[in-house]
């Protein structure tokens, strides 16, 4: 392992292509201390050349609301009376070092955003797309080089929306540390690509939220191809898959969407990790998004998920992937705790479940906090070329 100093742009694009080709590596293996390494280098960089300006504090306090599901009236105990709430809430009255104190001993919100001043009307500014993701999108043909970043969410959006867009969609499943803004330029670069879509059928939501027809796409995993054919019956279902790399400053997963001109639903995955098991739970994790739980209130569901989330429509999509890949009745009577799985247990199990041995045994792995053992079952770099017509060019 040969790891340097990152100190111009060309060391940090490629500092970043290794580490694409890293994300996978498992830890405590040397290529997952480089991974590590490499990872504290290129955030190191980005907060020093890029950095991410601080929320005010009425965002930061209206996001933990959000996050936490809080009324005003649950802000009482930490704010004041009802009037005072809504002073805070509206500007009208700053925090007092008491509040400060409140608020971040019970909500967690860091005292330094707190203590920041609430910059006036006047003074505020139009959020700007860091460099790294706008020369991105550039390089894709996505962006084009002058275009401001309003004018590029509107264009994503089919509208005026781009703002408020930024304030609606954050959920559990996007780290706070995330670039928010490069999140929502990336689902406005999914609509552009999914503008001139089409598909083979027409979208039926009670089909779509049959199991059977769930499985029958899970199914298509035993598939050398079967990415390919789940492409295929997406179309049919008349949902468009894009597939969009995430952008630098990101680390979603997948999304599932709206098309804004006429409400035709689309995933979006980044094939983040490209490998099997982790296409296939992603993407009927936002299958799931899409028969339940996008709306007219929430047309962009965006999801990062190596995060954790109590949020309750993350918990059906992620109880509803796993079902339709492997029931938990299923899993419970074959794996019994204590129980040593070997490979032909793993594959002879798949063959019975009817999907590929790599869901298997990322499942397995998960389930045991082992991600050595079965690594290579997991079909790493294999789905990628699956869709290299789909790809922007990474250059």
């Amino acid at each position: 392992m040969m790891v340097k100093p990152i100190r111009s742009e060309n060391d940090y694009e490629a500092n970043l292509a290794r580490l694409e080709e890293l994300i996978d590596a498992a830890p405590g293996t040397p290529e997952g201390d480089e991974l590590e390494v490499l990872a504290t280098l290129i955030e190191r960089y980005e907060n020093d050349r890029y950095p991410i300006a601080l929320p005010t504090p009425l965002a930061a306090i209206r996001f933990r609301m959000e996050q936490e599901n809080l009324t005003p009236r649950d802000l009482e105990q930490f704010i004041g009376s009802r009037a005072r709430v809504s002073e805070v809430l509206t500007g009208a009255r700053p925090l007092s070092i008491g509040m400060i104190r409140s608020l971040n001993e019970h909500l967690g919100i860091p005292a330094e955003v707190l203590i920041r001043p609430e910059p006036k009307q006047e003074e505020r500014v139009s959020l700007e797309l860091a460099k790294p993701a706008a020369k991105q999108l550039v390089a894709w043909g996505i962006l084009q080089a002058k275009e401001s970043f309003e004018a590029f969410m509107a264009r994503g959006l089919g509208g005026g929306q781009a703002l408020a867009m930024l304030r609606k969609t954050r959920t559990e499943r996007t780290n706070i540390k995330t670039d928010f803004v490069a999140v929502q330029a990336w689902c406005a670069a999914v609509l552009l690509c999914a503008e001139s879509a089409t598909v083979s059928g027409v979208f039926d939501l009670e089909k779509v939220r049959k199991l059977e027809v769930v499985r029958a796409l899970a199914k298509l995993s035993v598939h050398a191809d079967g990415p390919r054919r789940a492409h295929q019956m997406l179309s049919d279902l008349g949902i468009i898959l894009v597939i969009l790399p995430h952008l630098p400053g990101t680390h979603l997963d997948g999304a599932a969407l709206r098309r804004p001109r006429d409400g035709m639903p689309v995933i979006a995955l980044t094939l983040r990790r490209d490998r099997i098991d982790n296409f296939w739970f992603t993407l009927l994790h936002e299958l799931a998004h899409v028969a339940f739980h996008l709306s007219d209130d929430r047309a962009c569901i965006v999801d990062e998920l190596d995060i954790g989330s109590s949020e309750e429509i993350e918990t059906e999509a992620d109880e509803l992937a796993g079902m339709a890949l492997i029931p938990d009745d299923q899993w419970d009577a074959w794996d019994v705790k204590g129980t040593y799985t070997g490979i032909a247990d793993i594959v002879a199990f798949a063959r019975r479940m009817e999907v590929n041995p790599a869901i298997v045994a990322g499942r397995w792995q998960k389930t045991h906090r082992d991600y050595r053992k079965f690594s290579k079952l997991l079909g790493h770099g294999t789905v990628r070329p699956c869709f290299d017509d789909l790809l922007p060019d990474m250059a």
